[in-house]
């Protein structure tokens, strides 16, 4: 039988609810599997932990982290821990680390889940978004200068490689190729006349390898329009790190709000540990009440076994995701239930074993 290594990091606020249902689902998919099998190791790092001790985690955090498959993320943030600290000193480092290069974001309307937008039902929204994970907008290089004086000037500078883009491009491509989809690329090389017209040649040259996959280039402006009047048209979309993550909440909230967005920080070679996270806050005005939606957690969850060779279970899990969703009767107040966070965690393992 396989045994699993998972580093959970549960985080901060709402975290903790939502990942300790995340691991009733995985354990329940294990279990009814029969071939593999999770043994966690918890982590209590984060805002708290910064509280403490002045750091969101050790200094040998990450030589701690390297040892295990996968990471199960919770949620960053807390009042009273300035959110570039929370963001930078943990999960991006994490991502950056381990070169996590590719952010992997499912945007698909299930059964049972709301949508604000005029005619379209389940199926009529189904894309993934394939995101620079590791440099772009987000490498946190540039200079503060002349701080106070009249004078002072702030330089937030874009990293875009020719290894990153190429690889992130390629990654997108064959994804395409493999789901039978279309491929969008979405920049903005008409105003960012350096970073974005060389992302755009890279898409152009790697495409030509790619015969096959029927492709698009969109600036992000425009995609922002087609995701809300037609977002049937997208199937893979491959992007840079800022405008991936403006976008992919922009796809949550056409598919039912951050309660069920979740992400997948991928190191494709399996070199270093992967992390998968739902993508809401912490929340942390309902912390500790359970009224925290926990299917973004088990949606990850899901991500998370795909990506360790379990592609049967984690389809399970989302198919029962969806069934008990259609059903309506067990859904937190944010899906217009008046259930917990663990009476939906409790209901989704039941339906997992009446499989």
């Amino acid at each position: 039988m396989t045994i699993h290594n998972i580093a959970v990091i549960a985080g901060d606020g709402i975290g903790p609810e939502v990942i300790a249902e995340g691991i009733r689902v995985l354990d329940a998919a294990a279990e009814t599997d029969g071939g593999f099998r999770f043994r966690y190791s918890y982590f209590p790092w984060g805002c708290e932990h910064y509280l403490h001790t002045g750091r969101m985690m050790p200094d040998d955090g990450i030589k701690t982290l390297s040892g295990f498959e996968a990471i199960y993320l919770g949620a960053v943030g807390a009042p009273g821990v300035p959110d570039h600290i929370s963001l930078w000193d943990l999960l991006l480092t994490i991502r950056h680390s381990f070169d996590q290069y590719v952010n992997l974001r499912p945007i698909k309307l299930l059964r049972g889940a709301s949508c604000p937008l005029k005619g379209i039902g389940p199926g009529g929204i189904d894309m993934i978004v394939v995101r620079e994970n590791s440099e772009g907008e987000y490498a946190g290089k540039g200079d503060w200068l002349f701080r106070g004086e009249e004078r002072e000037v702030v330089l937030q500078t874009g990293v875009f490689s020719r290894l990153g883009c190429e690889r992130i491009i390629r990654y997108a491509f064959e994804l395409a190729r493999s789901e039978k989809r279309t491929l969008t690329s979405v920049s903005k090389g008409n105003a960012l006349n350096y970073s974005m017209v060389f992302w755009d040649s890279v898409f152009e040259r790697i495409g030509a390898e790619y015969q096959d996959v029927v492709t698009d280039s969109l600036l992000v402006d425009a995609a922002s329009m087609f995701f809300v009047k037609d977002p049937g048209r997208f199937g893979v979309i491959v992007t840079s790190n800022l405008f991936g993550d403006i976008l992919t909440d922009l796809g949550a909230a056409i598919t039912g709000g951050m309660g069920l967005a979740a992400g997948a920080n991928l190191n494709p070679p399996k070199k270093y540990p992967s992390m998968f996270e739902p993508i809401h806050g912490s929340a942390p005005d309902i912390a500790g009440r359970q009224l925290a939606n926990p299917l973004a957690a088990v949606w990850s969850a899901s991500q998370m076994l795909e990506h360790l060779g379990h592609p049967e279970a984690a389809a399970r899990i989302l198919n029962v995701m969806e069934c008990h969703m259609a059903a309506a009767k067990i859904l937190t107040p944010d899906m217009g239930g008046i259930a917990t966070t663990a009476e939906v965690g409790e209901a989704i393992v039941k339906r997992l074993w009446s499989l």
